[in-house]
């Protein structure tokens, strides 16, 4: 069972505000990536299909698969931690989480539902509840 990362998106105001931050890393780097500081004792266990679960605005919002973690420099010559990110930006069920600072490390059985396991009447895209709905629903406790 793969572990996971958990990590404030600060800044972002929903996922698609992450979505177009990571655009232009994409178009300006050509990979998505988050760096910090601290490197991951776990890691062979996080690259084996582990994901970061990103936090919006105190709820963990969405999700992205962890493709490698490597070490690399900063501008000033300090070493850092990059995390190499899949492009695509998995929506999963709002739960509510408390700020903190840096990573901290998320069991796959603590992790939240992907959006996509429930959100859709059907196999057609245009068929999706609209987020804001799913949101509400949420809140009401019937999703």
């Amino acid at each position: 069972m793969p572990l996971h990362l958990i990590k404030l998106s600060v800044g972002s105001e929903s996922p698609d505000t992450l979505e177009e931050f990571q655009a232009l890393r994409l178009a300006q780097y050509g990979e998505i990536f988050h760096q910090t500081r601290m490197f991951p004792k776990r890691r062979d266990e996080i690259i084996a299909g582990g994901s970061i679960y990103w936090v919006i605005k105190g709820q963990i919002r969405a999700r992205q698969l962890v493709k490698d973690i490597i070490r690399v420099e900063d501008s000033e010559g300090k070493s850092m931690t990059r995390f190499i990110l899949d492009q695509k930006l998995v929506r999963v069920r709002s739960r509510k989480h408390r700020p903190f600072q840096g990573w901290r490390y998320l069991r796959a059985e603590d992790s939240p539902q992907d959006v996509a396991d429930y959100e859709s009447f059907g196999d057609d895209e245009s068929e999706k509840m609209p987020e804001k709905m799913v949101e509400e629903l949420e809140k009401l406790g019937l999703l």
